[in-house]
C-alpha cells in the first residue's frame, strides 16, 4: 500500500477525491483502484509542520539574548514540531510506520518549500522506506491521475531539498545572529524594540528606506509654464511652449512676458507628425506579474493575491500559483480550447467569440518550451467554474487571468500618436498632443486604465493659419520622487538589480530575479508590516522610524546590499542543480556571520541617529508588557497620549471615549515627538513656520486653550 502525503488538508481531499475513497480520523483511504490496486493513504501536512529549533535547544544559555553569546553556530541543525501542530505530526508517522505501506509519495507542492515540508517530516519521523514524488502544475482530475502515473524518482528532486533545506539553515544563522546583534547594539542607543534583520527582508527594506529619504530629503522648486489656445480654420485647440524641448520655466516675470507677447498674435501650424504604435497582448502572469497587477487593479496586497490564488488552485482552477515562467509547454496550450469553449458559455465572455485567432500553439510569445522552468504560466485550467458563483475577490482574479488567455486570442491594438507644432508670430514655439484609437484589439478584451489626459486634435494640415485666442501662465511646483505602491514592492524586489552600481552584481540578480522569490516575496512583505518596519496608507509605502534606524545602522554592511542576496541565491540555485556544495556555502555564511558580529560591535560606538528621527521612535509590543510609551499626559483627562499610528490620541479612547487627538502633520509642519511633547507639558509649541490653506505662509505658536477645549495658534504674523 501507498502512503501519499499532501503539503495542506484541501490539497489531499482533492488528490483523493478522483479515486473512491473513505474518510478517517486525519486521513482518507483510497480504495482499491487501476492506479493503486492495493488501495492507499492520503494524509497531509497543514503548512509547515516543522521548523528549526529555537537557540535554547541547542545550549541553554542562548536564550538569553546577549553580546558575549554571538554567533551561535549549532554544530548540527535539528527540526522539531510546530507547537499545536503535534496531533497531524503522529497520525503521519503512524502511517508511515504501518508495516501496510511499503511505499511513500511525496505530493508537497511542486516547488522548494513543498520539497522541504514533506521530507522535513518523513527525516523526523525516521522514515526510510521507498520514496516518489508527484510533480503537477494543476489539480484537476486529469493532471492528478497523469500525475499518478508518471511518478518522478525520489532523487530527481533530491538536490532541490538540499536547496531548501541549506536555505533554511542559513537565514536561521543570519537571522538568530543579526537580529539579536542590532536589538541589542540598538537598545544600547536608547531604542527598545526587536529589530529582526534577514537575508531577503533587509535589502528590500534598505530599498524602501533609500525612497523614503530621498522623498523628504527633495527640495521642491517652482517653476512656470505658459499654454495657449489656439482657433484654426474654426476649429479649437490648446498647446504648451517649448524651447528646445523644455517647457518648464525658472521665473513668473519670463512666462508672463512670454504670454503677453504671445496674445492675440497670429498662429501658424508649423508642423504635424503622426506616429502609429503597436500595442502587443500581454503575456500570461507568473505570481509576481500578476500581485503587481491585482495591487494595481484592484489595491490587493500582495499576500491577499497569493492566498485568493491558492484557493482557486485547491480546487483545481487554476495552475500552479507560485510559478515564476510566463510561458506554457505545446502540450498546455493544446488544452486552450476546451478551455475556451467553456469561458464563450458564460455570459461575460460571450461578446469576445468567435476569437480573432482561433490558436496560438505556435506562437512563441506565449508557447515556448524553453521558457518553461518548474512550472509553467499561472492560467485557467480546463476544469472552468461557474465565475459568478466565485466570491468577490475570486472572481476578479479569475476573471482576470480568463481575459488574459481570452486577449491572447486577439489582434494587436494599435494607437496613433499626433504632435502639432504651433508657431506664433513665427517665433515662439507651442506642442499640442493626442492621441488616437485606430485598432482596438486585445484592449476590447482587457481595458486598460488610461491615466493620459491627452486631447483629440482635430483634423489640421501644415501651413493653416489662425488666431492665438488666449494665454495663461501656470504656477507648478517639482515634485519628490513618488512613493512605492505595495504591488511595486514585488517588482521591485524582482527588478532589484537595477538598484546596483555592480555591473556583475546586476547581472547575477537579473539572473537569480531579484529578491526572494515567487514564493516568498508576498510573505516578506508582510512580515516588514508585522515588524513595524513599514506603514501602508492608501496602498502607498512609508517606512518607519524604526526602519530608518535600523537602516542607517547597518551603513554599507553586506546585510544591506541586494548583492549579497544575489549571490547567496546563485549558490543555491546551484545546489538544487547538484553543482555546489551545502556545506561549503554554511561554512562561508557562518564566517561571514562571525565577521559581522565583530565587526558591528566595534562600529556601533559612533553610530548616531537624527534628533527627528529618534524622537518618531515608537517600541513596539512585548509580551508581557504593554509595550506602549505614553508621549504626554492627555490635555482632556489626564490619560496617556500615544502614537496611533497616523496620529496621536488618548489612551483612554475605549476606556470613557476621550476624543483627544493631534494630527502628525499641521498646515505642512511635522508633529515630531519633540514637539508634542513640549506642547502637552509646556501649553504651546516654539514659534513655527506653517503654510495657510491659501498658500501663503504664517508664523505662530500652536497652544492648548483650556477654555475652548482645543487647540489654536497663538500670535500669528501674516
Amino acid at each position: 500500500m501507498k502512503l501519499i502525503i499532501a503539503e495542506k488538508p484541501d490539497q489531499g481531499r482533492t488528490l483523493a477525491s478522483v479515486f473512491g475513497m473513505k474518510k478517517r480520523e486525519g486521513f482518507l483511504e483510497i480504495l482499491p483502484n487501476n492506479t493503486f490496486p492495493d488501495g492507499a493513504y492520503v494524509t497531509w501536512a497543514v503548512g509547515h509542520l516543522t521548523e528549526l529549533a529555537s537557540p535554547e535547544k541547542y545550549n541553554a544559555s542562548w536564550k538569553k539574548w546577549s553580546l558575549d553569546s554571538l554567533p551561535l553556530i549549532p554544530s548540527k541543525f535539528q527540526y522539531e514540531v510546530v507547537k499545536g501542530k503535534a496531533k497531524q505530526y503522529t497520525i503521519i508517522k503512524k502511517l508511515a510506520s504501518d508495516s501496510s505501506v511499503d511505499e511513500i509519495i511525496h505530493a508537497g507542492d511542486a516547488g522548494r518549500e513543498g520539497e522541504l515540508i514533506i521530507r522535513n517530516i518523513l527525516r523526523l519521523t525516521g522514515c526510510k522506506k521507498p520514496m516518489k514524488r508527484l510533480w503537477i502544475s494543476s489539480l484537476t482530475p486529469k493532471a492528478i491521475k497523469e500525475g499518478f502515473q508518471n511518478l518522478l524518482k525520489e532523487n530527481e528532486t533530491r538536490n532541490l531539498y538540499f536547496e531548501a533545506y541549506t536555505r533554511a539553515c542559513a537565514d536561521w544563522v543570519v537571522g538568530m545572529n543579526a537580529s539579536r546583534l542590532y536589538t541589542i547594539l540598538l537598545k544600547n542607543k536608547g531604542f527598545a524594540d526587536v529589530f529582526s534583520v534577514g537575508r531577503v527582508q533587509t535589502p528590500t527594506l534598505a530599498l524602501i528606506v533609500k525612497r523614503e529619504m530621498e522623498i523628504e530629503n527633495f527640495v521642491s522648486e517652482p517653476f512656470w509654464e505658459v499654454e495657449a489656445k489656439f482657433k484654426i480654420k474654426g476649429k479649437g485647440y490648446t498647446g504648451k511652449w517649448e524651447k528646445e524641448g523644455e517647457s518648464r520655466i525658472k521665473t513668473e516675470e519670463l512666462a508672463k512676458k512670454i504670454a503677453v507677447f504671445c496674445t492675440d498674435k497670429p498662429a501658424e501650424v508649423s508642423n504635424i507628425k503622426a506616429e502609429k504604435k503597436e500595442f502587443l497582448p500581454p503575456l500570461f502572469y507568473n505570481l509576481s506579474a500578476l500581485q503587481a497587477e491585482a495591487n494595481r487593479r484592484f489595491k490587493f496586497p500582495p499576500k491577499k493575491t497569493l492566498d485568493v490564488l491558492q484557493g482557486l488552485y485547491q480546487r483545481g482552477f487554476v495552475s500552479y500559483p507560485r510559478s515564476d515562467s510566463r510561458h506554457v509547454t505545446p502540450g498546455e496550450a493544446a488544452m486552450f480550447p476546451a478551455i475556451l469553449e467553456k469561458l464563450q458559455q458564460q455570459s461575460q465572455y460571450k461578446e469576445f467569440f468567435p476569437l480573432p485567432i482561433q490558436s496560438i500553439n505556435h506562437n512563441k510569445r506565449y508557447v515556448n518550451e524553453k521558457k518553461v522552468t518548474d512550472h509553467y504560466a499561472i492560467i485557467p485550467t480546463e476544469q472552468v467554474p461557474n465565475v459568478d458563483k466565485l466570491s468577490g475577490d475570486e472572481r476578479k482574479l479569475y476573471d482576470l487571468l480568463a481575459r488574459t488567455l481570452i486577449a491572447a486570442h486577439f489582434g494587436k491594438s494599435v494607437i496613433e500618436f499626433t504632435t502639432i507644432t504651433t508657431l506664433v508670430d513665427q517665433r515662439a514655439e507651442f506642442i499640442s498632443k493626442g492621441k488616437v484609437m485606430v485598432k482596438e484589439g486585445w484592449k476590447k478584451v482587457l481595458p486598460q486604465k488610461d491615466s493620459d489626459k491627452e486631447e483629440i486634435l482635430p483634423q489640421l494640415e501644415k501651413g493653416e493659419h489662425g488666431t492665438t485666442v488666449k494665454v495663461n501662465t501656470r504656477e507648478s511646483k517639482t515634485q519628490p520622487p513618488k512613493r512605492y505602491t505595495e504591488g511595486q514592492l514585488i517588482t521591485l524586489m524582482k527588478t532589484a538589480g537595477k538598484h546596483v552600481e555592480d555591473k556583475d552584481l546586476e547581472k547575477v540578480l537579473m539572473k537569480t530575479e531579484g529578491l526572494g522569490t515567487e514564493a516568498t516575496r508576498a510573505g516578506i512583505i508582510t512580515m516588514l508590516k508585522d515588524r513595524n518596519y513599514i506603514e501602508i496608507r492608501k496602498n502607498l509605502v512609508y517606512a518607519t522610524a524604526k526602519a530608518k534606524i535600523l537602516v542607517q545602522s547597518l551603513g554599507t554592511v553586506i546585510l544591506a546590499s541586494p548583492g549579497m542576496t544575489a549571490k547567496w541565491e546563485q549558490r543555491l540555485k546551484e545546489i538544487g542543480e547538484g553543482q555546489a556544495s551545502p556545506k561549503q556555502f554554511m561554512d562561508a555564511t557562518k564566517k561571514m556571520v562571525g565577521h559581522l558580529v565583530a565587526e558591528t560591535v566595534k562600529e556601533a560606538e559612533a553610530w548616531s541617529f537624527d534628533e527627528t528621527v529618534s524622537n518618531s521612535f515608537v517600541p513596539g509590543k512585548r509580551k508581557g508588557k504593554s509595550g506602549i510609551r505614553a508621549i504626554g499626559t492627555c490635555k482632556k483627562c489626564g490619560g496617556k497620549i500615544i502614537d496611533k499610528g497616523s496620529f496621536y490620541g488618548c489612551s483612554n479612547y475605549v476606556k470613557n471615549q476621550c476624543s483627544f487627538t493631534i494630527s502628525k502633520k499641521i498646515l505642512g509642519v511635522s508633529m515630531n515627538q519633540k514637539i508634542l511633547k513640549e506642547l502637552l507639558s509646556k501649553g504651546e509649541t516654539e514659534v513655527m513656520e506653517f503654510k495657510g490653506k491659501d498658500g501663503n505662509s504664517f508664523t505662530a505658536k500652536l497652544a492648548w486653550s483650556e477654555e475652548e477645549q482645543k487647540f489654536k495658534f497663538l500670535h500669528a504674523v501674516r
